[in-house]
């Protein structure tokens, strides 16, 4: 059975070419070829034919399979439901700004969090997805953008804020970056990646030594016990007193924040005692506050706060001179806004490739 090229970071093809006495200056032909030109064939170009012979044999570079493309009529939000090798779906929504692109990848199919808030977590767990499967969501939808919308393809901004709990599936995640940021291939910036984490601990732990620098986002959403434990049960093996811990010894940067995710939902935690309970939590830190009008999903009871309500709850927060940003929602006529996604269900007015 042939591996898969896209499970190897640069370090790993360097060492499968030495290893195999090839010559290791296939590894820059190779990654420019794949990652910076998005390539989809294997390359046959500035390499020597032993290592074109080599790859051909012994390695797979095919990529996850769009199955659906669902684009918004709202906005040019577009969501894929990529088809994995063993029938797995999951999806993944390029969301856009400014002509440009962010990328929220998935990093599980389905999730084991059961988040109350989050449609995918009404899926369960099924299993990780490899480096492969999460690096091909962005290289397939880039080839998309090529291909449907020519011109647009600027994918700035990587969010693994899809399916999954990333820290969950952390050595892929953490080689996905790896891949991402590398000189010889995306390119991507340091400051461009964001990780969301729901507080899991066991990978917040690792997080310090392993992860190379990327921003992180904390689901955070109540600063009240029984209300976090609602909507985060997670919150009663990690409680957010100790998430917090180990958040606050990660090293940041010159002009680089945690950002913390606040899902604002209707008479559950949108009160000016809810704000202000935040505000005096998050004072003093490094922190910027997202606050995301929940987004409906079947089966949910939660309903969004009317928009003055929104309005006041970011005012309480300003008092506490904490950068806080109402996120827009997007994609939501496609099941693509935040919490919206589930690779189980299917909506009306779909577009095949």
């Amino acid at each position: 059975m042939k591996l898969s090229f896209y499970d190897l970071n640069f370090a790993d093809l360097e060492a499968v070419l030495k290893l195999n006495n090839l010559n290791t200056s296939a590894a820059s032909v190779l990654f420019n070829w794949h990652y910076k030109k998005k390539q989809t064939v294997q390359c046959k170009e500035n390499i020597a034919k032993t290592s074109i012979d080599f790859f051909q044999d012994h390695y797979d570079f095919s990529l996850p399979e769009i199955d659906t493309v669902h684009e918004s009529s709202h906005d040019k939000t577009v969501k894929f439901l990529f088809k994995l090798a063993d029938g797995h779906k999951v999806e993944t929504v390029l969301i856009p700004f400014h002509n440009k692109y962010s990328i929220c990848l998935s990093s599980q199919v389905g999730c084991a969090m059961n988040c109350s808030f989050c449609f995918t977590g009404k899926q369960g767990l099924h299993r990780n997805l490899s480096t492969s499967e999460i690096v091909g969501q962005l290289i397939q939808a880039w080839c998309w953008l090529a291909n449907n919308r020519p011109g647009e393809e600027r994918i700035l901004n990587i969010v693994f804020m899809g399916q999954g709990e990333p820290l969950h599936n952390f050595d892929a995640v953490k080689k996905a970056c790896e891949i991402f940021l590398s000189k010889h291939g995306t390119s991507i910036g340091i400051q461009k990646i964001t990780i969301s984490t729901a507080g899991y601990i066991p990978g917040l732990k690792r997080w310090r030594e392993e992860i190379p620098g990327v921003n992180l986002a904390l689901s955070l959403h109540s600063t009240l016990k029984e209300k976090r434990n609602e909507l985060i049960p997670i919150n009663k093996k990690y409680p957010l007193t100790e998430v917090l811990n180990y958040i606050d010894q990660i090293p940041l940067q010159k002009k680089q924040f945690v950002t913390y995710e606040y899902i604002l939902i209707k008479d559950l935690n949108d009160s000016a005692d809810d704000a202000k309970e935040l505000g005096e939590l998050l004072a003093g830190k490094s922190a910027y506050i997202n606050l995301i009008p929940f987004n409906a999903f079947p089966g949910s009871n939660y309903q969004q706060p009317e928009h003055d309500k929104i309005r006041q709850f970011k005012k309480v927060l300003d008092t506490y001179k904490i950068p806080t940003l109402i996120r827009a929602t997007k994609g939501d006529d496609v099941l693509a806004a935040c919490g919206q996604l589930n690779s189980k269900k299917t909506i009306q007015h779909s577009a095949q490739y």
